[in-house]
């Protein structure tokens, strides 16, 4: 042994490591900054086996979201790839975006891709599909939104059922209305079911309960056991829980087995005091026997944050209704929101930089990650 040579104690010399190029696309919601500020909450280890550089979409918060809104029925591939990502992607390991449609086209001009990193729970504005043949790990940011769509639900409920926003439009055009349709109902002397129950489920359990209402739920998949400990009931049925409820909230996934399996025979299970909450997916429900049954007095009113066309024409039908309250599709947009999914997409890339796959990816199995 040499002067020179290492001793058996000496730790050895690793190769430096090469960062992956991680391109984000920022829009009207999740901006370049905050990737690049979820990168910095990473632990330098991590953080070092990533390089971020992004760009941003052209346009506002609702050209973005009348994009997604249209995505979400046709497909990522009906909508014009945006020419930042189609001019930024070559090179990038890793992709990281919000609404930003990932086509085929974006799939094929990333021909270094490895991961494409989503910060919503939804992957309708991504082709899975062509990503999967491509070897692409596609990861969503599941629960990212939980808890911000649980209070929403909680806010419309209270809205259409205390006439919140009726007497506040009231007041502000020079009235003092008293007369309001719909049952006088309070949330503690209630029973709230739920049509689902996930990440938003068990959230909004966890926070509705100091009101002390009852909670039931239906889900095939969910286990009573898993429901009992949020303090929720299991029903047999979907028919159950409209038959039972004072007010029903859609929690459900949107799938081929969901898709408008909501309609005329649950609404005409439903008590007439009862109220209908929808901040889920407007595909799940039919929404012209939910229009009918408003109209027609059946129920005491609805609360949608979500629409088959959005935003609304001017002369829809749903603005005449004097017993539904209406939000524009913003259930998940709050700070809190956009900054924990902006978070997971960074950590998921990370992931990725580090180990080769990512566990909660949609088409891991498929890519032999898991």
């Amino acid at each position: 042994m040499t002067a020179d040579s290492p001793t058996p104690t000496d730790s050895p010399i690793l190769p430096p490591v090469t960062p992956l190029d991680l391109l984000v696309v920022g829009d009207g919601f999740i901006t370049v900054d905050d990737y690049a500020d979820a990168l910095g909450h990473l632990p330098p280890d991590r953080a070092g086996r990533l390089s971020l550089r992004g760009v941003a979409l052209t346009g506002n918060k609702s050209e973005h979201h009348a994009a997604q809104a249209i995505m979400e029925v046709r497909g990522p591939n009906q909508v014009p790839a945006s020419p930042e990502i189609l001019a930024a992607v070559a090179g990038a390991a890793v992709l990281g975006l919000h609404f930003a449609p990932v086509g085929a086209d974006v799939i094929a001009a990333g021909a270094d891709l490895k991961l494409i990193s989503v910060a919503r729970a939804g992957l309708e504005n991504i082709d899975v599909a062509a990503a999967t043949a491509r070897g692409i790990g596609v990861v969503p940011a599941m629960g990212r939104n939980a808890g911000a769509v649980a209070e929403l639900q909680i806010g419309l409920m209270l809205s259409e059922t205390r006439n919140i926003s009726r007497a506040d439009q009231s007041i502000k055009s020079g009235g003092w209305r008293k007369d309001f349709p719909g049952s006088r109902v309070e949330i503690a002397h209630s029973t709230v079911g739920m049509v689902g129950f996930g990440h938003v489920g068990r959230v909004f359990s966890q926070r509705v309960s100091g009101f002390g209402p009852k909670l039931i739920a239906y889900d095939p998949y969910a286990s009573a056991e898993s429901l009992a400990e949020s303090g929720v009931t299991k029903v047999d049925s979907l028919i159950d829980v409209f038959e039972q409820s004072d007010f029903i909230l859609v929690l459900a996934r949107l799938s081929p087995e969901t898709s408008r399996f909501i309609g005329r025979e649950q609404f005409a299970a439903m008590k007439a005091g009862a109220y209908f909450i929808n901040g889920a997916r407007s595909r799940l429900v039919d929404y012209d026997a939910l229009y009918e049954v408003l109209a027609a007095g059946g129920i005491s009113g609805a609360a949608l944050d979500v629409f088959d066309d959005e935003p609304l024409p001017p002369d829809s039908r749903w603005r005449k209704l004097d017993n539904v309250t209406m939000t524009t599709h913003f259930g998940g947009d709050t700070a809190g929101t956009n900054i924990t999914s902006a978070r997971m997409v960074v950590a998921a890339a990370a992931e990725f930089a580090a180990t080769g796959r990512v566990f909660e990816a949609v088409n891991a199995k498929e890519l032999g990650w898991r």
